[in-house]
């Protein structure tokens, strides 16, 4: 059963941390292989559900330290239909792997949450497609019947909501919220930005929250942008209108492109130090924002950081 669905802690005041690049973390730092980049499959034996529970906890205990609210995004990001029957999942087996990605973040936090440090459960939503190209788009609609099916697993499970990240155009992003609408679980959507803080398809942060909030009658709990480095979108968004939508930000260690990222063969985990300072520098200046944490090339130093920064700031 869901603990917070109807009413989701982060839309306080409270600070909550996230967990860092799960795939990249596993693929550079533990030398697991991720077919098609799809941590999911570890959950089909013990020893990946350990190696899952060892990167979760490690987080949690982050933010346990820190006093800091946790939002555990499941390892979900590539068990929709089209990318699970890519490495040979059947819609069944998804399913059941969608909920057991769930009930694996129940154990942490049962282990780890406490009076007045809430730890939230989010289903994971990856895109159709590739997430760095806007590329074979779909409707709205088309949208909405792909993601519904990965969402009313999450929807029967005890996930509190659904986050979809890595979005890279307006249309997925509506049918996900749809689709959450219909399935009745708050959903959050995290866009992701080029070097210039546009999407991939040309639209600018301000406009594409503008765009689904329109279409859905503004259903998603909140936004965020995800897989782009700070420099690439501090500048936008102190020119964006509907800032007050914007709640979390998972940054890229990495100030490379989406382009040079997909033609790079080693890890590029920037400086955790920097990073921490960084998101320091963004909830000054937008506190509005309360959800942080990392993507691509981050690992637990970066987490660590940006604990220590927030810890500093809301001491201050």
């Amino acid at each position: 059963m869901s603990v917070y669905r109807q009413a989701l802690p982060q839309l306080g005041d409270q600070l909550f941390i996230t967990d860092g690049g799960l795939e990249t973390s596993l693929i550079f730092h533990e030398g697991i292989e991720l077919p098609e980049f799809a941590a999911f499959v570890l959950l089909k034996d013990q020893q990946g559900r350990d190696a899952l529970k060892k990167y979760y906890r490690s987080y949690a205990r982050i933010a346990k330290q820190a006093g800091l609210g946790f939002i555990l995004e499941s390892p979900t990001w590539r068990s929709s239909p089209e990318w699970g029957g890519k490495i040979g999942y059947t819609r069944a087996e998804l399913h059941d792997i969608n909920t057991a990605a769930i009930e694996l973040l129940e154990s942490i936090r049962e282990e780890f949450e406490s009076a007045g440090q809430p730890y939230v459960i989010s289903g994971c939503i990856g895109p159709r497609g590739d997430g760095y190209r806007a590329e074979n788009r779909m409707t709205e609609a088309e949208a909405r019947d792909y993601h519904e099916e990965q969402i009313s697993s999450f929807a029967l499970s005890a996930a509190d909501c659904v986050t979809a990240v890595t979005m890279n155009y307006v249309e997925e992003a509506t049918g996900i919220a749809l689709a959450a609408r219909k399935q009745g679980i708050p959903a959050i959507i995290s866009f992701t930005v080029e070097t210039d803080g546009r999407l991939p398809s040309g639209e600018t942060l301000d406009e594409a929250i503008a765009i689904v909030d329109t279409a859905c009658k503004g259903y998603p709990a909140y936004y965020m942008v995800n897989c782009a480095h700070p420099s690439h979108f501090e500048s936008n968004l102190a020119e964006m209108k509907h800032i007050d939508r914007l709640r979390g930000i998972r940054a890229n260690a990495s100030r490379c492109s989406h382009a040079e990222l997909d033609e790079a063969e080693e890890l590029d985990d920037g400086n955790p130090e920097e990073f921490g300072l960084d998101y320091r520098r963004l909830l000054t200046r937008f506190p509005g924002i309360n959800v942080v944490g990392g993507c691509c090339g981050t690992d637990q130093r970066h987490i660590e950081h940006v604990s220590l920064q927030l810890v500093r700031q809301d001491a201050a």
